[in-house]
This record gives C-alpha cells, sequence and structure tokens, in this order.
C-alpha cells in the first residue's frame, strides 16, 4: 500500500464513533528496516477556536486498523482519547 492512497482519508473511531481527523494531518510510525507501518500518530485539536489549541497527539498502533474504505479509515481504539 503507497501512502498516497490513505492520504486524505477520515478517522473514524469504531468503538466510539468518533471522528479522530484527517490522514494529511497525522503522522505514521515507520520501522526503518521493514518499511511497515507501526502506528498512526494523530493530533488532538480539541478546542473549537483555531487559536486555542491542545498539542497532544493519539498514538494508535496500526494493528487497531480494521478497515481502509474509499473515504474513510476505520480504527478500533479503546485508550484514553
Amino acid at each position: 500500500m503507497k501512502l498516497s492512497s490513505i492520504a486524505g482519508k477520515e478517522i473514524v473511531n469504531l468503538t466510539t464513533g468518533e471522528r479522530l481527523g484527517i490522514i494529511a494531518e497525522s503522522d505514521l510510525v515507520v520501522d526503518e528496516g521493514t518499511g511497515r507501518i507501526m502506528a498512526l500518530v494523530i493530533p488532538r485539536d480539541r478546542s473549537f477556536f483555531s487559536f486555542r489549541r491542545d498539542k497532544s497527539t493519539l498514538e494508535v498502533p496500526w494493528k487497531n486498523v480494521k478497515k481502509i474504505g474509499n473515504d474513510m479509515i476505520i480504527i478500533e481504539y479503546e485508550g484514553n482519547i
């Protein structure tokens, strides 16, 4: 799978139904030796106003990615969001 094939897709948590962000705004943790994706690092912007943003992130292991569709990536994650 190429990074360009998942770029722009929305990330949705199956457990809570929450929209977590867009893959273009997220980072990927990649194993340098194998080239495999290890995790998604999703920025957590919790404020309605753009000048007040929580800069924390959510790191979701790649094994929690359940489905990659045409418009979204569905993950199953029960940790602190």
